[in-house]
């Protein structure tokens, strides 16, 4: 086995649109077949479990009080997963199975808070089918303020995978420059991606952030159409009223450490995008820049983060 070598798939798809259980299933058929090809990682787009609040942008969701958003959110927490009560534990043991690591875009009903507000999650189990790390994501864009919660710092961990150390982050947070840098300077130099899916997001951050890190980025979105849309979706002919035919077009693309292409965005294609990749590619380019390391100056700037696990009630 080749330690500086990883296989990875990007898993374009989307979701059965607000339906836990017919997602997680999509998604484990996925896992098996990444499994089945030998990858070591498989990763999947933002909030793909159970999928994205595209309602917000067509039914006037910042509308005080209004029926179909009570009504849409209210179905909307019902298919978010509860990782306590083990929503996710088939998803951990096919990680097992097959020995593969996952990074995967959840809907979380968090316990700790209460378990009634949704928060836009990134889970990583690694290839023992252990939940790692789960990151909240810190502060949820624009109308996605409407329906998720903002996060916490407990998230920002990286992992080691053979000789790579991973770390991700859920789409707009990459544009956070501190969010980036906590991850660099905890040894990441596998940077994942996760987005909602269009390549308008990933065609330029991706390359941008492995080349300020020299790491490599996986950018993986999800595809979202017309036809993804179950009939039986509560106010369903509402949100089709003003919805494009295509909603999200994927864009999933891989950068290498130089931050050129090395996977350029894949458009309307859904499936599994398979790439491996080499680890010594970083330790060529650090030679010349390591943002964390012989580049910095923590003598003049330094970051500090806050990890801890918020919550309203603290036991003693």
């Amino acid at each position: 086995m080749n330690n500086n070598l990883l296989k990875v798939a990007m898993a374009q798809i989307s979701p059965i649109w607000l339906d836990k259980e017919k997602t997680l299933n999509k998604i484990k058929t996925y896992i098996e077949e990444a499994g089945k090809k030998k990858c070591e990682l498989v990763v999947f787009g933002e909030g793909l479990l159970p999928g994205y609040p595209f309602w917000l942008s067509f039914t006037n969701g910042a509308a005080f009080n209004a029926t179909i958003h009570k009504e849409l959110h209210a179905h909307y927490i019902r298919n978010a997963i509860q990782i306590e009560k083990g929503d996710l534990n088939e998803i951990c043991s096919l990680s097992k199975k097959y020995k593969i690591a996952i990074y995967l875009g959840i809907i979380e009903r968090a316990q700790n808070r209460g378990g009634h507000s949704l928060y836009c999650s990134l889970v990583y189990i690694n290839e023992q089918g252990k939940i790692k790390s789960v990151h909240r994501k810190l502060q949820p864009t624009y109308e996605e303020r409407l329906t998720w919660a903002p996060g916490d710092g407990n998230g920002l961990q990286v992992h080691p995978l053979k000789e790579f150390c991973a770390g991700g982050l859920n789409c707009w947070e990459n544009w956070m420059p501190l969010s980036r840098t906590a991850l660099y300077g905890l040894g990441e130099n596998l940077h994942i991606a996760v987005w909602p899916g269009s390549d308008f997001n990933t065609k330029d951050i991706t390359r941008f952030i492995a080349r300020e890190s020299r790491s490599f980025v996986i950018s993986v979105s999800s595809l979202m159409r017309i036809e993804d849309f179950p009939k039986d979706t509560p106010h369903i002919k509402e949100i089709l009223k003003k919805s494009p035919k295509v909603l999200a077009n994927g864009g999933s693309c891989i950068a290498g450490p130089d931050g050129e292409w090395i996977v350029e965005p894949v458009i309307d294609k859904e499936g599994l995008l398979i790439n491996t990749i080499d680890f010594n590619r970083v330790l060529e380019e650090r030679q010349n820049f390591d943002v964390a390391g012989h580049y910095s100056r923590p003598d003049v700037t330094k970051l500090t983060i806050n990890r801890e696990r918020q919550s309203i009630i603290d036991f003693t």
